[in-house]
């Protein structure tokens, strides 16, 4: 999979807002013991975020991970794939409910609205249910064209850019 978004990286701008798998069901599973604010459940969510991208950001080939807006047009010029850490932009917009509703593929929508994107692929490893969170087609820029894909269909990442 990493070697996909890298080659597509290299044909394209790319910036990765990655979701927080693992990282974020651990945290579900704290707020299910523990009993977290909405608050809290939902900043340690978008940290798990973070966290995965710096893993991301490892296992992508000419990958950087930023944690500022601001930076991931200098990362794009270098002709390197962005992979940004949400937690930081989105604590200063707070844009978003503070529910397990909203997840990855809102924040997702949101950051490619404020970046001007051209379009949005949602990479899943699996679609159990809904394909994306409640709160996505509100956040979602009007016009904005998206595909949710199979992260093992992802060979094929470079065709759905040039869409």
């Amino acid at each position: 999979m990493s070697a996909r978004i890298a080659e597509a990286g290299a044909a394209y701008p790319l910036v990765v807002i990655p979701g927080g798998g693992l990282l974020a069901d651990a945290v579900r599973g704290i707020d299910a013991e523990l009993g977290l604010s909405s608050d809290t459940a939902h900043w340690m969510a978008i940290l798990a975020m973070d966290l995965y991208g710096q893993v991301l950001a490892d296992r992508i080939e000419a990958a950087e991970f930023v944690e500022e807006p601001g930076a991931i047009s200098e990362v794009l010029c270098r002709g390197k794939v962005a992979v940004l850490a949400p937690y930081r932009w989105m604590r200063a917009a707070d844009v978003l409910p503070h529910t397990w509703g909203v997840t990855s593929d809102s924040i997702a929508a949101f950051i490619a609205g404020a970046l001007d994107a051209e379009r949005l692929v949602l990479i899943k490893p699996a679609v159990d249910g809904p394909a994306v969170d409640p709160y996505f087609n509100a956040v979602l820029p009007v016009g904005l064209p998206y595909r949710i894909v199979p992260w093992d269909t992802i060979d094929q990442l470079e065709s759905w850019l040039s869409e």
